[in-house]
């Protein structure tokens, strides 16, 4: 992971266009390709950025870039949506990069278990005829909590919080890209399952494809009646 904070303006331009002026912050630039941009403010959430699957380039300043004090162009480029992030580097304050290794992945508390245990038991929650593959089935960026089988082709990779949030969408699109290559499992698609899911969050899977599931936690222990209900 490389971490630069630099003086900066970032331009986003693709299916929406975003512009932030010049002011310093931080640029997160990681593993898997993808770069977040910091403030100090604003708690998690990065101002902008561009996910994975994506490539960095850096260039050189064209003459008028040059005179108005630019150092270099980082330019990032989504690879499938064509989407690009252009970031122009006024001064560099500093620059470092770490090996993280492998993060061993978020421990779940024990109603995500819970929920998770009873989705796997009540796959028909998803859908009718589906069967389940595996619980924490293996990939190389982390378990997929549920991997099921379709009967119509293909799996359905599941990703299950207790609330649903923006992250946990991203998380899933990184598993879909991964699993999508293997052609046992093709095609694969998603689905966010949690008790509560952000607006922002259904979002940003609606634009994904990958559908969302609010789960009935009681209802799924039995406790009481209830279905869970499907967007």
């Amino acid at each position: 992971m490389r971490l630069v904070i630099a003086r900066c303006s970032v331009d986003y331009t693709g299916r929406l266009n975003a512009h932030l002026p010049l002011a310093t912050r931080l640029l997160v630039h990681k593993g898997d390709g993808s770069l977040l941009v910091h403030s100090d403010g604003g708690s998690y959430k990065p101002l902008n950025w561009m996910s994975s699957p994506c490539t960095l380039t850096v260039e050189e300043p064209d003459a008028e870039s040059r005179s108005a004090g630019v150092l270099e162009h980082w330019r990032v480029t989504h690879a499938k949506t064509g989407d690009a992030l252009l970031v122009r580097i006024y001064e560099v304050l500093h620059d470092s990069a770490h090996e993280l290794g492998i993060d061993p992945g978020l421990q779940k508390d024990g109603v995500e278990a819970d929920l998770q245990r009873l989705l796997a038991e009540q796959v028909d929650v998803i859908g009718d005829g589906l069967t389940l593959v595996r619980r924490e089935f293996p990939t190389a960026i982390g378990p997929v909590d549920l991997l099921l089988r379709n009967p119509a082709g293909g799996t359905i990779a599941v990703e299950v919080k207790r609330r649903g949030d923006i992250d946990g969408v991203e998380q899933l699109t990184r598993y879909l890209e991964l699993l999508g290559r293997d052609p046992h499992l093709a095609p694969v698609t998603g689905v966010f399952a949690a008790q509560e899911i952000k607006p922002q969050a259904k979002v940003l899977a609606a634009d994904r494809g990958i559908r969302c599931v609010t789960l009935d936690y009681e209802g799924m222990k039995g406790v009481e009646s209830g279905a869970p209900r499907l967007f």
